[in-house]
């Protein structure tokens, strides 16, 4: 047997348990589960100067072991002297073993390092089961040398889920650790 990371399985044992008791499912399969997580951060300033988009998917690689990507513009825009295909973004998709082991250390080393942090805001469901939350600061994750920062930037994480509601999918969250605002 291999190595599994501890919120897979907790969610195995745990999770799966808790939500077919508090929704009532008549099969395993029916159980929402985290599809992946999806990590992105727009560089605007790299119309004018190109490194800030590799300093931006280096520090992506670094925080999540796995290699990020740069974005591409799909359009001219002239008012922000951007041009079709010039590098204005990063993003990095998790799946799998690192997507349970990056949750993981976003619940119990990143998010506790928030300045004044008294949970995550539960509006930021879409409709569809899926979460988007906005990090103001890439320095609450231990991975990153504060020294090496150039520029201190936000990110947005995206928590793809198959939950057919938010309800479901804020429940699966919940029981995974994700600390939502008591409202």
């Amino acid at each position: 047997m291999g190595y599994s990371p501890r919120l897979k399985e907790e969610y195995k044992s745990k999770v799966i348990a808790a939500l077919t008791e508090e929704f009532g499912y008549s099969n395993v399969m029916q159980v929402p589960k985290l599809e992946k997580i999806v990590l992105s951060r727009g560089v605007g300033a790299a119309v004018a100067d190109k490194k800030l988009v590799d300093h931006a998917v280096d520090e992506f690689t670094t925080i999540t072991g796995q290699k990020a990507v740069a974005t591409i513009s799909k359009k001219d825009v002239a008012s922000f002297k951007l041009r079709k295909g010039m590098p204005i973004g990063a993003k990095v998709t998790l799946r799998g073993e690192r997507m349970y082991e990056f949750l993981d250390r976003l619940i119990t080393s990143a998010l506790p390092r928030v300045r004044d942090f008294n949970g995550v805001k539960a509006t930021g469901f879409d409709g569809r089961g899926n979460y988007n939350l906005g990090v103001t600061e890439q320095i609450i994750f231990p991975e990153i040398n504060i020294d090496k920062v150039n520029k201190i930037d936000g990110m947005d994480i995206t928590f793809v889920t198959s939950a057919p509601t938010d309800k479901e999918a804020k429940s699966l969250l919940t029981e995974l650790g994700l600390p939502f605002q008591k409202n």
